[in-house]
């Protein structure tokens, strides 16, 4: 019979420690008398780690492509049990504590989170920046940016049904698994719980693997790509909103704050603040359409929604409205030249004509190309 759960350990030169966790994790099974499994993900070591597990009558899997993510990705494929418990195989987390993420798992919920803020932190376990800094930040990004409730984004002590991996369809091969794991589990709605679990020291001796800044700068990086709302459609909504209010404004009369006063020359950065917005919303519907069909995100009613509102023939519709629209506004300041017989424009008025008509013009292009693209992401369909 397959056993109820996989303790999966990522593996790379761990002989200091591994024995330790591989004793906590089976007398776990045998305490409890639960049907479980140890699996060492070795990722290459050269220290003699694999012996040490197939001594304690384990299974070893071998890994050769490298990076956290890899290892993991490999033991948790090869697992049997119906549950997996995954965690670093440095003494740090304690496998012989492991039933209050079995109670949860049995209870229905897809992923089970550690929270070691919770939990407890021991004296020297984490490192200052990494506690005060770089694990509540990023924490706080993730949440924000996917409405998840995870207290703790990177506790490497975590359990989840083998069939809620499946459906993650986990791809990233290094640090960034860990956040990976918890943003597919949130954009796919899966039932998440949260227990309390405590960080103890690294039992190693030697300095461990994660390198703080790349590895902080990759989670980071992962939970911006991962989120084009956040990355591309706010920030452009408040430079086109910024650029629309204040370009009106400036396009009827001059404004005067104190002594200082906003004129067409002022207007003519209004503009390109308004297109800049523009093209970041635009840019966000094309990284959306080429996330969802290409299956890094998942798919969403609004999702099909907007692709009966936006389509090919609507997009050349208002694009070519906004061309001659702007060549209409052309046509009224090249009238005023030419009453002036063509000589130097020393009335500000004419530029009032001319930013907003070369602005309209770009619009006009550019919701034209983002049609015309937009309509060659969504071909799949």
């Amino acid at each position: 019979m397959n056993p109820e759960l996989s303790v999966v350990m990522p593996c790379l030169n761990e002989a200091e420690t591994l024995a330790v966790c591989i004793k906590k994790a089976q007398g776990f099974f045998e305490r409890e008398n639960v049907n479980g499994e140890v699996v060492i993900a070795d990722n290459g070591s050269t220290d003699g780690s694999q012996e040490i597990a197939e001594n304690l009558n384990v299974r070893v899997i071998h890994v050769s492509e490298k990076g956290y993510g890899n290892a993991l990705i490999g033991g948790i494929t090869a697992a049997k049990g119906r549950y997996v418990m995954m965690g670093d195989a440095d003494d740090s987390y304690d496998f012989s504590n492991m039933m209050p993420y079995l109670e949860k798992l049995r209870e229905g919920y897809d992923l089970v989170m550690g929270n070691r803020f919770k939990g407890g932190i021991e004296k020297g376990a984490m490192p200052f920046l990494h506690k005060y800094l770089g694990n509540p930040v990023l924490s706080f990004i993730g949440r924000l940016f996917f409405k998840s409730k995870i207290g703790d984004f990177h506790c490497g002590l975590r359990g989840f049904s083998k069939d809620a991996f499946k459906r993650m369809e986990l791809k990233t091969t290094g640090m960034e698994f860990a956040s990976e794991m918890i943003v597919k589990a949130s954009l796919k709605k899966m039932n998440i719980a949260e227990v309390p679990t405590t960080l103890s020291p690294d039992g190693r001796s030697r300095p461990p693997h994660l390198n703080t800044w790349r590895d902080g700068w990759r989670h980071l990086r992962f939970l911006v790509l991962y989120s084009p709302k956040w990355l591309f459609y706010y920030p452009g909504f408040l430079l086109f909103l910024f650029g629309l209010i204040t370009s009106a404004l400036l396009i009827y009369k001059p404004i005067t704050i104190d002594s200082v006063t906003f004129d067409v020359h002022t207007l003519l950065f209004t503009s390109v603040s308004l297109l800049i917005g523009f093209q970041f919303i635009l840019f966000y519907g094309l990284t959306k359409v080429f996330t969802v069909e290409n299956g890094l995100l998942p798919k969403s009613d609004m999702y099909d929604r907007q692709f009966k509102f936006i389509n090919l023939e609507k997009g050349l519709i208002v694009g070519a409205v906004l061309i001659i629209l702007g060549v209409v506004l052309s046509f009224l300041a090249y009238n005023y030249w030419q009453e002036i017989n063509f000589g130097d424009i020393t009335n500000s008025s004419t530029l009032r004509l001319v930013i907003p008509a070369v602005t309209t013009m770009l619009l006009g292009v550019q919701v034209i190309l983002f049609s015309l693209f937009f309509s060659i992401l969504g071909l799949k369909r």
